[in-house]
């Protein structure tokens, strides 16, 4: 973005941050944030899609943006119990996974030892442009010997951060530098036996800086329309939790969360 619409950018933060814009409110019309911030429509817009890739604001109908409301209504239950764990011991261990047998006892039930994985911290990455198109790449996986689209990410390396894994693995199996990426969630994707925290970012914008240098990792590179994401995932070709919990927040977020077999 050019120093005018981040300006603009900087300014609708502020807003919401200070509460002017308080969650659940709708902000003021394009052409009026247009009049108001000195801005043209398509350089607001761009500033509007990533405060959208962001989470800052959500789309509701055509043109019209609000600050969304995450106030929690759901009462955290008090009257459940966690297992005690008396100990563990180690059955695997390289530098990728490590397999272990854990000591537990749930609450009315006899003490058993359950097998644990514990695989590496993750990043991935959703990276969205100014045409409402994705940043993915077209791969095979041997594993289950299918091809499919993915969004780039991978291990985060000792002695660095989750959104320095994820920058670096956009530009290292993209050949794309984000103009800048923001954490949205962290899951585990089979918590009932593998222990493997997975952090995903969402960013707006990014440079070709050259071609990808992990060769192994990288595929056929492309961008691809987020209007196309739910056919995709119909037909199943969209493969990894990371990529399917990344692009259904990024749907969500645009208001844009139909049905996977309303574009099939």
């Amino acid at each position: 973005m050019g120093p005018k619409s981040e300006r603009v950018y900087r300014t609708i933060r502020e807003w919401i941050t200070t509460g002017k814009y308080h969650p659940g409110a709708k902000l003021p019309s394009e052409r009026t944030l247009s009049e108001e911030l000195e801005i043209g429509r398509t350089a607001l817009r761009q500033v509007l899609a990533k405060l959208v890739a962001e989470g800052a604001v959500e789309v509701h109908g055509r043109s019209s943006y609000r600050v969304p409301d995450r106030s929690v209504t759901t009462e955290t239950p008090t009257d459940v119990e966690p297992w005690q764990i008396h100990g563990e011991r180690t059955l695997y261990d390289n530098r990728w996974v490590k397999l272990g047998l854990v000591d537990v006892e749930p609450p009315g039930v006899e003490r058993f030892e359950h097998h644990v994985v514990r695989l590496h911290h993750v990043a991935i990455a959703a990276v969205l442009d100014d045409q409402d198109r994705v940043l993915m790449m077209w791969r095979y996986r041997f594993v289950p010997r299918s091809f499919g689209w993915e969004l780039p990410g991978g291990i985060v390396d000792e002695g660095e951060n989750s959104l320095q894994a994820a920058l670096r693995e956009v530009e290292e199996e993209t050949g794309w530098r984000p103009d800048g990426l923001e954490h949205v969630v962290t899951y585990q994707p089979m918590v009932g036996m593998v222990d493997s925290p997975h952090e995903i970012f969402v960013g707006q914008g990014a440079k070709l800086v050259g071609e990808p240098t992990d060769l192994e990792e990288a595929g056929h590179i492309a961008w691809v329309p987020l209007a196309d994401i739910p056919g995709l995932m119909a037909r199943g070709e969209l493969m990894g939790s990371g990529t399917l919990v990344a692009l259904l927040h990024v749907l969500a977020s645009r208001g844009a969360g139909a049905s996977p077999t309303a574009a099939g």
